[in-house]
């Protein structure tokens, strides 16, 4: 399928997970299929590992399908940013309200996507090339205070205390 039939796929995907409770892939996959979109059970095994979605216990006690969005997945998603950061980022500059990471070549994508999952405040999005990654903030003085918590996660490892 093309990358936007998977895009177009995946939000559906989203959307049938945050609507109802779905105890099997065969019940997905026959939600899907009612929206005319047909897919094989691994390419839906996939779609779920990409989205996140793991297996949680319904108020009946059964196991159903859900987006993983709760603190300890931002948690985890800022620990793993924390370390790419440390280990994957050679130089930060920041242009207005822009700012340009660069990676080692091929790493950019993953690191964007890494960075994207870790919802760093004001943040709008990323896009990453080889070994570039754009980020888009917010406005200026969002720019510098990605560019402080990046930075301090570059030399610590660490994630840093997110502002309430």
């Amino acid at each position: 399928m093309a990358d936007v039939a998977r895009a177009a796929r995946l939000t559906l995907l989203r959307g049938l997970l945050e609507q109802a409770c779905y105890g099997s892939q065969q019940e997905l996959s026959a939600a899907l299929a009612a929206d005319d979109v047909h897919v094989s059970q691994s390419t839906l095994s996939k779609d779920l590992v990409t989205l996140g979605a793991i297996r949680r216990r319904a108020a009946d006690g059964g196991l159903v399908y859900a987006l993983d969005q709760g603190d300890d997945h931002h948690g985890a998603a800022r620990e793993k940013l924390a370390r790419l950061c440390a280990e994957l980022l050679q130089s930060l500059q920041v242009a207005g309200n822009q700012l340009v990471l660069r990676t080692p070549p091929g790493a950019a994508q993953f690191f964007a996507a890494a960075l994207d999952a870790a919802r760093v405040r004001g943040v709008m999005g990323t896009i990453a090339g080889d070994d570039t990654v754009l980020v888009i903030s917010t406005d200026d003085r969002s720019a510098g205070r990605v560019i402080s918590e990046l930075s301090e996660m570059t030399r610590s490892g660490r994630p840093t205390q997110e502002d309430e």
